[in-house]
């Protein structure tokens, strides 16, 4: 197959274009040139996705079976890009998000939940962060680029729905910061209870969803989650002290006690958060569809592994994340006291 890659350099992308060049298609690249660099083997169009000049520079002269929307943010801007693109791609994949789900993260959620309205015009300011920390100007947008997509292309669309994406390439610091925490050792707060199921699904294994999916000629909305069930937030630290060959104590601390004071759920202790809905979400139709999802040890080892490599770079959209350390040595000191 012919495909292009909106995006292509980074987390993601990355995965998705070097998964294509080993199954031997051939693959076109189109993003600014700012994040990641060019991978060997592929057709590199560098431009701005929100610049006509741009998109008419790309499109000329070109076909592709499919093309991948890994960069999509702005409704206004995925309607544009979609338009441009509707003649030149026989289908089109967007990576969506689960926050696009009005539920999300405080239900249990399907395909058939509802969905945060946003029109396929709306322009970047479009959206809300609500207060509580949900719904976010980020499921609104994202919920518009999808109502885009399918304007444009209707049945010949795929969307995905992605919960947390772990693994090589990471650029949001999630995994990374706890694989740094725990090798340096010593008493870690881990949050809540060991036994507590989360749902975060390996970078490749999205990406051989996708191009197994296309190849199959899929289309329709699928959730993207590993099955609930498949690994525990003990499961992930423990992963992350083999990884690191730490000799790190975890202290399980009571969610309770975290809210109490103050510390901020998703961010400071990445990947915790105690809304019922987090880590509820269900993958059956993608797993029907072929979803295979390996082991999270795994996906923590490779990623320990890759950030070791010297292929690490900064990202412009890299988040911060992590516990101060002497916040979390003042949480140790007080929860001991309760005990």
């Amino acid at each position: 197959m012919r495909l292009l890659v909106l995006g292509g350099s980074w987390f993601l992308g990355r995965a998705l274009v070097e998964d294509a060049l080993r199954r031997g298609h051939l693959v076109t690249t189109f993003n600014r040139g700012r994040s990641g660099a060019d991978i060997p083997g592929v057709e590199s169009v560098h431009g701005d996705r929100e610049n006509s000049a741009n998109l008419a520079g790309l499109i000329s002269g070109r076909k592709w079976n499919a093309a991948i929307d890994t960069s999509g943010y702005v409704p206004r801007v995925v309607r544009e890009s979609s338009r441009a693109l509707a003649g030149h791609v026989g289908q089109l994949v967007f990576v969506s998000t689960v926050s696009v789900y009005e539920g999300w993260p405080v239900a249990p959620l399907s395909e058939e939940s509802a969905v945060l309205e946003a029109p396929a015009d709306a322009g970047p300011d479009f959206g809300r962060d609500d207060p509580r920390g949900y719904p976010t100007q980020y499921g609104f947008q994202k919920a518009g680029c999808e109502r885009a997509v399918r304007e444009v292309f209707d049945e010949r669309a795929l969307v995905l729905r992605p919960g947390v994406i772990l693994g090589p390439y990471e650029y949001v610091g999630r995994l990374p910061w706890w694989l740094g925490r725990l090798a340096r050792g010593g008493r870690v707060l881990a949050p809540g209870t060991p036994e507590r199921e989360i749902q975060p699904v390996d970078v490749r294994d999205v990406a051989a969803f996708i191009l197994n999916g296309l190849e199959a000629s899929l289309t329709g909305t699928f959730n993207v989650a590993a099955p609930i069930g498949h690994a525990t937030f003990g499961s992930l630290l423990a992963g992350c002290i083999d990884a690191t060959r730490s000799d790190a104590e975890l202290v399980w601390v009571d969610d309770e006690f975290l809210l109490g004071h103050g510390v901020r759920q998703w961010t400071e202790l990445p990947l915790w958060r105690t809304y019922a809905g987090t880590w509820n979400v269900a993958s059956d139709r993608a797993v029907a569809a072929g979803l295979s999802c390996r082991p999270l040890s795994h996906t923590v080892r490779d990623t320990w592994e890759w950030l070791h490599s010297g292929d690490v770079a900064p990202h412009e959209r890299q988040g911060e994340h992590g516990i101060a350390a002497e916040k979390e040595a003042q949480l140790l000191a007080g929860w001991d006291a309760t005990r």
